[in-house]
């Protein structure tokens, strides 16, 4: 059996080597820090959590951080406070988060744009790959090719042929430069071979507005952000970005099977920590994100919006962002995306 700290301090070959009181000096040291640890993660919370969000009311991070945070301060009987700071491609709320102290009561509820912003800026005034620790990948959601509901085209194929038509007249609108719905639909410039006018927005309620009053010819978007509108016939679902169809609109294809194979760009949602958060903080948290992600109703509420829950460990979500780095930065190279 592996021996502990404890066991080799009260060993005799030890205790020869020093005298009794400083053994004792350091065992109470050993001690309090073993205790001090233990207590702060039994102990934590004890006073209110802020969720930074870097986009506004009604996104799809907003919608997934108060259903969390909700079901946080349920449990904890502490407010989880959602906090939207939106502008910079979720950036101002990254860069809050990675200068607030390292004690679990500061995290980010980021996405893609993350990973996109160490390509698409010039400069940041925070490192995300260090001073940022993945502490969960809580969520995924498809993203939907719409249309203006006065654009005439009802698959990916009128849509080009449209571009193609009116070249650099057609504009997109994305959740900010430098987002994941930005780099979706370079994405789809490039393979399309079309040219489309960017137009950025500060996250979906002017984009949606502007969209149904056809203002701009269409977007790419997560699900829960034009689901209501796609329901009711104001907005044109013409495809799926992700490989499968989703079961929500089985009659809509992806854009994968509609002459793009491969093509496939999902925004993920996950959760932050300052780097430098204790371990056992993190690993609470990991816990309690876990079990709300697979209570009932939640899964209920993910699957009616089109969210998938997902709950890897942090080393998992890890994993996964350095995926997205060479994902995207392909994408960021070959259309020279750039958010300033």
């Amino acid at each position: 059996m592996t021996r502990t700290a404890a066991d080799y301090f009260l060993s005799a070959r030890f205790m020869s080597s020093f005298s009794s009181s400083l053994l004792d000096t350091i065992l109470r040291i050993g001690l309090v820090t073993m205790i001090s640890f233990s207590v702060c993660a039994q102990s934590y919370p004890t006073r209110p959590v802020k969720f930074e969000a870097g986009f506004p009311a009604g996104s799809t991070v907003d919608i997934v951080a108060r259903i969390i945070a909700q079901k946080l301060s349920d449990a904890w009987q502490q407010p989880v406070l959602v906090e939207n700071r939106t502008g910079a491609g979720g950036n101002i709320a990254a860069e809050v988060v990675s200068k607030a102290p390292a004690d679990g009561y500061t995290l980010l509820l980021g996405n893609n744009s993350l990973v996109i912003s160490t390509m698409s800026y010039h400069k940041l005034p925070y490192r995300a790959q260090t001073d940022l620790v993945p502490l969960i990948f809580v969520a995924s959601a498809p993203q939907l090719l719409v249309v203006a509901p006065t654009l005439p085209v009802s698959s990916v194929q009128q849509l080009i042929a449209l571009a193609r038509s009116q070249p650099g007249k057609l504009a997109y609108a994305s959740a900010g430069a430098g987002t994941g719905t930005h780099l979706a639909a370079e994405m789809f410039k490039l393979l399309a071979g079309i040219d489309m006018v960017h137009v950025p927005y500060k996250g979906g309620g002017a984009l949606i507005s502007d969209l149904l009053g056809g203002q701009v010819a269409l977007t790419f978007a997560t699900l829960p952000s034009v689901m209501p509108y796609v329901k009711v016939g104001r907005l044109r679902a013409v495809a799926m970005t992700t490989t499968k169809r989703w079961p929500g609109l089985p009659a809509v294809p992806t854009i994968a099977e509609s002459g793009f194979p491969g093509f496939e760009m999902s925004t993920w949602i996950g959760l932050l920590a300052p780097a430098g958060t204790p371990k056992d903080v993190i690993g609470k948290l990991h816990q309690e994100v876990v079990r709300i992600l697979h209570l009932s109703d939640v899964r209920e509420r993910f699957d009616g919006l089109g969210i998938e829950p997902v709950g890897d460990t942090p080393e998992q979500f890890a994993q996964y962002i350095k995926s997205e780095l060479v994902k995207y930065a392909k994408v960021v190279k070959q259309s020279g995306a750039r958010a300033e």
